[in-house]
């Protein structure tokens, strides 16, 4: 390398420096003014060497980034063709959705016999404790009586098969302990007189409730006509509210016995309500069995297959939670390394080309099936720490162990659409509901709007005319499935044709919101989707759009980190015949 330096003073000096040697002629020139020059050549020369010592260190750590980038964003297949890096997340994932599964079906079988045992033993109290009981209950509550000779009937019937339980009950059910029994209690507007013939009425609204306390003890022999003769039982329809006998029982679901599990023991809280407060000669009874599953204080069972069989389901969700945990942990370093990667893609770009990263391209560091994942392991190991704690007997969470579970096998199942992403084919699935997922939130807010009109309108008109819509939440689902194109014919007939403006406007208002939202709102919403469809497939043929990110590994050649390109067993073995595989 030669560098020139002309020094103008009497311009006649030249100064010649070598990369290995350097030289130099005086044409008429003073010795101050060579040495000058030759100050101003060698500063010049060291500035220059420590240019490209920077470019070039900046070049380097160019090459670096985009190599680290471009691993990052490979498939699990081409990292192993690329450094021989053997997906552990690929197959621990492939692993835990069959254990996670399996357990599944293990709690959900066992389950299944908690939720049938409550089921029938709620059914056969409805038989024991209500008289004249159809077996099917009449719209919300279980049956209804018109008749005082008919109340009192009902009342002292309840009190009489409480008595008795343990010889007509077929099940395993038997009273709380010695000192349980039936409570009593009737809620009524205190002393007033009501002359119905003239449209007399008086009484004081302030209500007064009454109790008793009736132990099986008590209800032998004459002690029962005693009790059922006092006046307590005197009871003035006019001025009644309702009457409420609540009770509690145990039982032991022998069933399990046969599933090769250990029993369980129950607890029935049963509350039958004898509801007048309409005060139309009608009394609704309505029946309420809150079930609470217990620990069996003292049982033993002579049977070596249960307790294996207990054994070798804890050791099972053992398994489960230490693969939930290696998942959680590998996920967890992941996101770690791309939010480290992120930081200096984005350290680099503004150092290089003084301008930030958008946000689009910082989000394609943040992998949300990860997330997903995570909050799929952190589930399911928390799910199968009370899934081990109930098969030990030591709780009896059913309903949040199943919430669990469940959330979580499906979050496991949905993370499969990340491997079916990597071929070109079903990839089509999840970029449309990407690009589609934001104009249809706006669009169902739009839409919401008409919708909670339609409803609150529904209600307060329709709402004595139509059973669907009695309340709010009723009326959104009859909206709802009438959005579906289902239960049209009944919705329209079934409205009371008492009042003919009524009548007139429930026409209206039906065929508005039929016409409204099947023909125009549903039509756009399957519009926007598949206008995200179409766009996505225009993409696919012609490229996507270049980001920053894109644009940056653009002219980054292909990496090669062996020299031979073996495939991995299993599933890499089909990279030929398939896009990314």
């Amino acid at each position: 390398m030669y560098f020139f330096l002309h020094f103008l003073s009497g311009g006649n000096t030249a100064v010649f420096f070598n990369s290995h040697f350097f030289s130099y002629e005086i044409a008429g020139a003073s010795k101050s003014n060579v040495l000058y020059g030759l100050q101003f050549g060698l500063k010049y020369l060291c500035t220059s060497d420590r240019n490209v010592m920077a470019q070039s260190d900046l070049d380097l750590k160019e090459a670096v980034l985009k190599e680290d980038l471009k691993f990052y964003f490979m498939n699990p297949c081409e990292k192993y063709r690329a450094r021989r890096q053997i997906p552990w997340k690929l197959a621990l994932q492939i692993l835990k959705i069959l254990m996670v599964t399996t357990q599944l079906i293990f709690f959900g079988l066992s389950n299944q016999l908690v939720v049938s045992f409550k089921e029938e033993n709620t059914i056969a109290f409805k038989h024991l404790f209500l008289k004249g009981y159809s077996g099917v209950d009449e719209d919300d509550y279980s049956c209804s009586i018109y008749t005082q000779q008919d109340a009192y009937d009902s009342i002292f019937y309840v009190i009489n098969q409480y008595r008795q339980l343990k010889n007509i009950s077929l099940g395993t059910l038997g009273y709380e302990h010695e000192g349980s029994g039936l409570k009593i209690c009737k809620q009524q507007y205190k002393k007033g007189t009501m002359l119905t013939s003239n449209d007399t009425v008086n009484i004081d609204v302030s209500t007064e409730t009454e109790c008793i306390f009736l132990k099986p003890q008590e209800l032998a022999g004459k002690n029962a006509e005693l009790k059922q003769n006092s006046s307590f039982f005197s009871l003035e329809f006019y001025r009644l509210i309702q009457v409420e006998i609540s009770f509690k029982l145990k039982g032991i679901a022998l069933q399990t016995i046969h599933a090769r599990e250990l029993p369980d023991c129950y607890a029935f809280q049963n509350t039958i309500t004898f509801n007048n407060r309409a005060h139309s000669g009608k009394i609704k009874i309505y029946f309420d069995s809150d079930t609470d599953i217990q620990e069996c204080k003292d049982w033993h069972i002579f049977s070596s297959v249960l307790q294996k069989n207990a054994q070798y389901i804890l050791v099972f969700d053992g398994f489960v939670i230490l693969s939930c945990f290696a998942s959680l942990i590998l996920c967890t370093r992941s996101i770690v390394l791309a939010l480290r990667l992120q930081k200096r893609f984005v350290n680099f770009f503004l150092e290089k080309y003084k301008r930030r990263v958008c946000h689009a391209d910082r989000l394609e560091f943040i992998n949300g099936w990860y997330v997903l994942v995570i909050i799929s392991d952190v589930m399911t190991i928390i799910g199968s720490i009370l899934k081990m704690e109930i098969k030990a007997k030591n709780l009896t969470s059913y309903d949040v162990c199943s919430i669990l579970l469940g959330t979580s096998t499906l979050f496991v199942w949905v993370g499969v659409i990340r491997y079916l992403g990597y071929f070109q084919t079903y990839n089509v699935l999840i970029l449309t509901m990407q690009a589609s997922l934001p104009k249809v939130l706006r669009f169902c807010c739009c839409a919401g709007m008409i919708y909670l009109g339609y409803t609150f309108c529904g209600w307060i008109v329709l709402g004595p005319y139509h059973e669907k819509f009695e309340d709010l939440n009723t009326v959104a689902e009859c909206l709802f499935s009438l959005v579906n194109g289902d239960d049209m014919f009944a919705t329209f007939a079934q409205i009371q044709q008492k009042s003919t403006l009524v009548w007139v406007f429930s026409r209206l208002y039906l065929y508005s919101f039929i016409s409204l939202f099947i023909y125009m709102i549903l039509s756009l919403f399957i519009a926007l989707i598949t206008d995200s469809y179409d766009t996505i497939k225009k993409y696919q043929q012609s490229g996507f759009p270049v980001t920053d990110l894109h644009e940056f590994l653009k002219d980054h050649g292909s990496i090669r980190y062996g020299k031979e390109q073996t495939s991995m067993p299993f599933i890499c073995c089909c990279r030929r015949l398939v896009g990314c595989f």
